[in-house]
């Protein structure tokens, strides 16, 4: 392990979560730090390249999951706009259990993404390339996943279209939200609805030694989504339900 690297605030960080990280993880942390700092030299997959801000920001924000959900469970999890592979692949290397499912619109990224998971030796995990209207249909991956996250910017109306219908009945939606989303919710609550969801909870709090502010949105998967959701490719985010 390379000595230059300051493991305090990672470890320190992901403590106040409970998890407590085997050497060969810490490992696979910095290793996939080098390849996504080497990658974002000739692919913009990230504005925070820093160390201390990638651990925080991008690690521990990832797995900050745990406060919602059991992570050492074995769960099914779909990762919608996934990007530079938050927070999928934090989570698989810190809960190897979890059987993860990538979803990216830019071939490039999952290039990189397929990278990760080779050189750390990641199993029971893919990358795939594609919207995520056209892979929530009924004989792809639709309704087959315990959970669905989202680090994605994006309104929790259009994300629940694009989310929900990867969530198979009594699972959970869960979107990562950087701000307080009591209105977000409010406005959002009849596309969930719609789409077979109910808001279940939310979990706000900051990031560890930071003044980072997030919000998990917990919506569960009350009843099966109608198959005409989610619409085509642009209509969620043109036209909200």
């Amino acid at each position: 392990m390379d000595k230059n690297y300051d493991l305090t605030l990672l470890n320190g960080g992901l403590s106040q979560f409970g998890i407590c990280l085997e050497n060969s993880q810490v490992e696979k942390f910095i290793r996939y730090y080098e390849l996504l700092t080497k990658w974002n030299e000739v692919m913009n997959l990230t504005a925070i390249v820093d160390w201390e801000e990638v651990c925080v920001k991008h690690f521990i924000d990832s797995l900050s999951l745990c406060k919602a959900v059991d992570c050492t469970r074995n769960l099914s999890v779909m990762d919608v706009g996934t990007g530079a592979g938050f927070p999928g692949i934090p989570l698989k290397i810190a809960f190897p259990n979890l059987r993860m499912t990538l979803l990216d619109s830019l071939q490039k990224r999952v290039r990189f993404l397929n990278e990760v998971i080779d050189i750390l030796g990641l199993e029971g995990i893919e990358a795939i390339h594609g919207r995520a209207e056209d892979f929530a249909k009924p004989d792809l991956l639709r309704e087959q996943f315990d959970l669905c996250v989202s680090r994605a910017v994006a309104n929790l109306a259009v994300l629940s279209e694009y989310c929900m219908p990867y969530v198979k009945r009594d699972g959970f939606f869960i979107s990562y939200k950087s701000e307080k989303a009591a209105e977000e919710i409010e406005a959002a609550d009849h596309a969930i609805q719609i789409l077979g969801g109910k808001f279940d909870k939310e979990i706000a709090f900051t990031l560890p030694d930071s003044d980072i502010y997030r919000d998990l949105v917990m919506i569960k998967k009350v009843k099966d989504t109608p198959k005409k959701y989610p619409r085509k490719s642009g209509l969620p985010a043109k036209e909200p339900l």
